[in-house]
This record gives structure tokens, C-alpha cells and sequence, in this order.
């Protein structure tokens, strides 16, 4: 099978092309592929793929807020683009979503069929793009795949940033009031590889088992490098252009109904941990 990944240059699409080795890989950095481009259609079939998996995202949620138009040209359009290419080849495309499209509003976890209500940029472009996929593409060959707090291989996660800051400050603060599920990018790659094998389209839900606070991630970050005693404070709010959704769990429903689960969170960062670089 040949399976191209767009974003292939981020922490997801590293470990996407970990995950997928045996396969004919054609890994698209953005330097190879700019997707707000509407030629990337006719790049893209002309590689004649026969999986897309679509990591390419604005993924900067203030950087959304900043510039809607251009979080809208990728998300949303760039998106389309990638749908139209597989439609024309008649690829299988795995659209990568996010916790964000949900206003986190609520106690219970989310499920697979609840109502999007996004509360920022990122989050509505994010769902722009479902409606896109969805619209162009028969449901036979579409998965959308919602996660969230994402932290792989690479510099650019909120693990590496915890860790620049405590080397950095005599102390750093934490908010206690956004809640969600840190997820290892090696865990959720397996798990599309997984998914990818069974012919059972639509909307999934794959994060690491159970949530915390960013103050909770954060404190067992330190504790798992032995900074037990560094002045981690709790605050309740910080400003910044993007509205965070308070609390969104993804209940893992759909995947979880055929055999799919992700490890628990604590299990899964200390592998990362154990195996990061630095």
C-alpha cells in the first residue's frame, strides 16, 4: 500500500512514519507540501496514494487566534485540498482532529457523536476540516480522528517546554483549570495503523487513558527527572489570545468496540521520558 503523510515532519508525522514502516511510505514535510496551495490536488495525485494520512495543521491555538485567515487556509481549505486528491484516487484519508472542536463545558467525557461546539480559532478551523472531509468524501473512505494534547518526538511539545522552563526559572506556574488527556504521538500512530486495518469508517476518539490538569502533567513531568522539590505553582487562569475549553475527555468508544486502546497517560510519558533526547 502506498501512504502518503502530509506533515510528516512534526512529532505526529515522525511517529506516524515509525508506525507505518513496511509500507510505501511518501513522507511530505511542509517544505514539500504547502496544503493552503490548491495545486497540492494534482501533487497529490499524481503520487497516486492509496492512504492519506493528513497530520498538516496550523496547530499554534494562539497562533489561530492571531490569524484566522490563515489558520482557515490550512485547517479548513487545506484540508479540502487533501480530500479532492483522495477522492480522485480513491484514497483512504485519515483526517487528524482535535479535542478543541468541544467547549469543554461539561463533566462527562465526550463521545463520538456529541456535538461539536468549538470555542476558539483552532477549534473551528480543526472542524471546518471534518465538514470538509465529509463532504467530499464517501464514508467508505474516510476516518477522522480526534485527540488531543499531543507530546512526541522533537522540541516542540509542552514536555520539552516544562523542562526549558525548570532549567531556566527559579519557579513556573501551572493552570489547575484546563483538564484533558496527554497523548504519546507512538501510541496514537499504533493505534491509527490498527484502526486502518479494519474497514470501520468515521469519527474516533483516540487519546492516552484518563486526564489531568496542565498543573498535574506538569508536576509528573518533574517528579519522573527526579525535580521534586521545584516550585511549581497552581494558578487558576493566565492570559492569552486563544479560550481554552476547561475540561475535554474523549471517551474512546468507537475504537475501544474493536479492541483499539491507548495505554494510560502516566504509563506512556514515563516511556517517552525514558527515551527522550536531552
Amino acid at each position: 500500500m502506498r501512504v502518503v503523510i502530509t506533515g510528516a515532519g512534526g512529532q505526529l508525522g515522525r511517529s506516524l512514519q515509525e508506525a507505518f514502516a513496511g509500507r510505501e511510505l511518501l513522507p511530505l514535510s511542509h517544505a514539500d507540501l504547502e496544503v493552503s496551495d490548491p495545486s497540492v490536488v494534482g501533487g497529490l495525485i499524481a503520487l497516486k496514494p492509496e492512504l492519506v494520512l493528513h497530520a498538516a495543521a496550523m496547530t499554534d491555538v494562539d497562533g489561530c487566534e492571531r490569524d484566522p485567515r490563515r489558520a482557515h487556509e490550512v485547517n479548513g481549505l487545506g484540508t479540502r485540498w487533501v480530500a479532492e486528491a483522495c477522492r480522485a484516487t480513491s484514497a483512504i484519508m485519515v483526517y487528524f482532529s482535535t479535542d478543541y472542536v468541544f467547549d469543554g463545558h461539561r463533566q462527562e467525557p465526550y463521545a463520538e457523536e456529541d456535538p461539536p461546539h468549538p470555542i476558539n480559532v483552532y477549534g473551528r478551523t480543526k472542524l471546518e476540516g471534518e465538514v470538509e472531509a465529509r463532504s467530499i468524501l464517501d464514508p467508505d473512505r474516510l476516518y477522522i480522528v480526534r485527540t488531543a494534547w499531543l507530546y512526541g518526538p522533537g522540541a516542540n511539545n509542552f514536555v520539552e517546554k516544562v523542562l526549558r522552563l525548570a532549567a531556566q526559572r527559579e519557579s513556573i506556574s501551572m493552570v489547575t483549570t484546563e483538564v484533558g488527556s496527554p497523548t504519546y504521538t507512538e501510541d496514537l500512530s499504533r493505534a491509527v495503523r490498527r484502526l486502518v486495518e479494519q474497514p470501520q469508517y468515521g469519527i474516533y476518539h483516540l487519546t492516552n487513558q484518563g486526564a489531568c490538569s496542565r498543573y498535574e502533567w506538569a508536576a509528573h513531568i518533574l517528579q519522573l527527572v527526579g525535580m521534586v522539590d521545584y516550585p511549581l505553582h497552581p494558578i487558576e487562569r493566565y492570559e492569552r489570545p486563544a479560550a481554552a475549553p476547561p475540561q475535554v475527555i474523549l471517551a474512546n468508544t468507537r475504537a475501544a468496540a474493536l479492541g483499539i486502546r491507548l495505554r494510560p497517560w502516566r504509563q506512556s510519558l514515563a516511556d517517552y521520558m525514558a527515551h527522550r533526547d536531552g
